[in-house]
């Protein structure tokens, strides 16, 4: 039996999820989380052959859930869902070690088929558009020349962004204020930014965080 892990704040999608992944004889759902903080934890806990995270969710959004699962589960196979298909977006999944990647428009039809590609450690992407990027991008990621922020400071602003201050932040990621204002400073300087709404603006261009 395979166990596949969800994660994704709305109720509705959780369940619309889990009625296709519990149609097949062999699957079974072995955890629900409604945030990223939760989903890393419930994926330790329970170690599953799949984790299917949302691309946007409060607290810690999927990329940074991507890369914690994959350094606490190295077996466990993350599948992407997103609204959002833009060559960026691709290019920080494909760094943080997903090899899974479909549209929400298109789960319905290709969700079984990206479960069973991981489950087989082959990768799976929808869209015509997403397959040419991973070529474009596997060939060519040592060439990057653009602003990146480390994960830690893409963790920072997210949490900004969605209103914690540093204290609250601090607590969350359970390091020093000072830290938190360290990696705050270190990523407006990076970007070029210089205040907190741009910082704001610029988390929901990137989509780390909602509008």
């Amino acid at each position: 039996m395979k166990r596949i892990l969800i994660a994704d704040d709305h109720e509705v999608v959780r369940t619309g999820l889990r009625a296709i992944v519990e149609a097949h004889a062999d699957w079974v759902v072995s955890g629900e989380a409604s945030n990223g903080i939760d989903a890393v934890a419930v994926a330790k806990e329970r170690k599953p052959d799949i984790a299917i995270v949302d691309y946007s969710m409060p607290a810690m959004n999927g990329l940074e859930v991507s890369r914690q699962i994959k350094l606490q589960c190295p077996s466990t196979q993350v599948l992407i869902l997103t609204m959002n298909e833009s060559k960026e977006v691709l290019a920080e999944m494909l760094l943080a070690g997903v090899r899974g990647f479909v549209l929400k428009s298109d789960a319905r039809n290709h969700l079984v088929a990206a479960i069973e590609a991981l489950l087989g450690h082959r990768p799976y992407f929808t869209g015509i558009a997403l397959e040419k990027l991973l070529h474009d991008y596997v060939a060519n990621n040592q060439d990057r020349s653009e602003v990146s922020l480390s994960p830690r400071e893409q963790h920072v602003v997210q949490l900004i962004a969605e209103g914690h201050s540093n204290k609250s932040a601090s607590a969350l990621l359970t390091v020093s204020v000072k830290t938190v204002e360290a990696h705050r400073a270190s990523a407006m300087r990076k970007l070029g930014l210089s205040c907190t709404a741009e910082l704001v603006r610029y988390a929901i261009r990137v989509k780390l965080t909602g509008p």
